[in-house]
């Protein structure tokens, strides 16, 4: 079986997360991802948050799987020679250095398009173009510039980040996006272009019901669904909303048996209005289907806290599996609060490849996240991730360096 992007050869300048998430998803889909790092050193993540001494840290081997890796110092002429030799035979460049850094390095479109007419240039960025376009960017600041932070938390809390890394995985997958998009139109035109995924932009993407919700407040001045409403006024920009839902239906996380001892033990729950009358006979509270005060969804908005409170009093009975199996039997929409060890040990997960087993020969077996993008003729294998320069002798040969040309690099300091 062939793979989706078998026969495409990425050429990946990147480094932590934006970037490395967006070429390890291509490498997944079958493109041969050639990383490019510093002699000695490599990525910055190969040390980062490392477990095991002297060992590449699983921040760069969760981001690095299926790729190949070279070292090569670009600023010597020969280094220069190499990587224009890459690029001739490269289809994709992705990059995520600061604002500037590659044409700092002669490595402008302009000389891109003159060495390679078809390569597709793909960068990730803090902003876009305007006034922190030359801002450096980082995780938790693009969720704060992107409207997410101030949208989330506790309604008379601080602004909160979220534990999902949307700025920096969310906008790699976006460039991922734009990468493929761009090979397509490249089936046509015959020509390469130039691809960016900014930070800000991409976890706004993530944020549009909140920028769906802005407009509405400003309209109405209220916004029925949040916590705050009735007896909190709204102010000028969306508030946060805690755990209330981010749609039309309601929702709330609820405690489970044992919520005392395990920060876990809790279930999302939504108050769907196709099934409210099945909320209302599991929780014993049947006369609530018929009562004018709850028996529309919109009757129902100002008594939303005292409903998941006596919802709550009926979760707090089971564990959140016992809600769950109850639940589902009536499509009641719910979810338990998984932690990360229960996702670790979860079968199901392995089965089908999201949660993945892999063996690095100096850390031994480790657990990664897979293809979160399931193909059914185009089957993911999650391979492990390269050493330092591991494959740069492999890569120059394939480029027509022959074995003395390769020493002599070496001997020069390029690899």
């Amino acid at each position: 079986m062939t793979k989706a992007l078998e026969g495409i050869r990425i050429l990946d300048f990147t480094h932590v997360q934006s970037g490395p998430t967006c070429t390890q998803l291509l490498a997944w889909f079958g493109a041969d991802v050639i990383k490019v790092e510093r002699a000695g050193e490599g990525d910055a993540t190969r040390g980062q948050l490392r477990d095991i001494p002297d060992v590449d840290s699983l921040y760069f081997t969760m981001l690095n799987h299926n790729k190949r890796s070279i070292t090569l110092n670009t600023k010597t002429a020969a280094g220069r020679e190499v990587l224009d030799s890459l690029i001739r035979h490269c289809d994709v460049l992705v990059e995520n250095f600061a604002p500037g850094a590659l044409d700092r390095m002669g490595v402008t479109w302009e000389h891109i398009q003159k060495t390679n007419p078809r390569m597709i240039l793909a960068s990730v960025k803090g902003f876009g173009p305007g006034p922190y376009v030359d801002c450096k960017v980082y995780e938790n600041v693009a969720q704060c510039a992107g409207g997410a932070a101030s949208t989330t938390g506790d309604p008379d809390g601080l602004p909160m980040v979220t534990g999902a890394q949307i700025g920096d995985s969310g906008t790699g997958l976006h460039l991922a996006l734009g990468i493929v998009t761009a090979l397509f139109q490249r089936e046509k035109t015959g020509r390469g272009q130039k691809v960016m995924a900014a930070m800000q932009d991409a976890v706004l993407n993530l944020c549009r019901v909140k920028l769906r919700d802005q407009q509405r407040l400003e309209r109405t001045g209220e916004l029925r669904e949040y916590p705050q409403y009735p007896e909190i006024e709204f102010g000028e920009a969306v508030p946060r909303a805690g755990n209330a839902s981010g749609g039309g239906q309601p929702g709330s996380i609820l405690k489970c048996k044992g919520w005392q001892k395990d920060p876990n033990a809790y279930i999302y729950f939504i108050t769907q209005g196709a099934v409210w009358p099945a909320i209302c006979k599991v929780i014993g509270e049947e006369d609530w289907i018929t009562n004018p005060h709850f028996a529309t969804p919109q009757a129902r908005l100002p008594h939303l806290k005292m409903i998941f409170d006596r919802i709550e009093e009926w979760t707090k009975t089971k564990t959140k599996f016992e809600a769950m199996d109850i639940l589902n039997e009536f499509d009641i929409p719910c979810g338990p609060i998984l932690s990360m060890k229960e996702i670790a040990e979860d079968e199901s997960l392995r089965a089908t490849g999201t949660v993945v087993e892999v063996d690095h020969p100096a850390r031994g077996k480790y657990l990664t996240v897979g293809n979160p993008i399931k193909l059914s003729d185009s089957q993911t294998e999650v391979t492990r991730s390269p050493l330092l320069g591991e494959h740069t002798e492999e890569v120059l040969r394939q480029l027509g360096y022959s074995g003395s040309d390769i020493e002599r690099l070496r001997t020069e300091g390029v690899l």
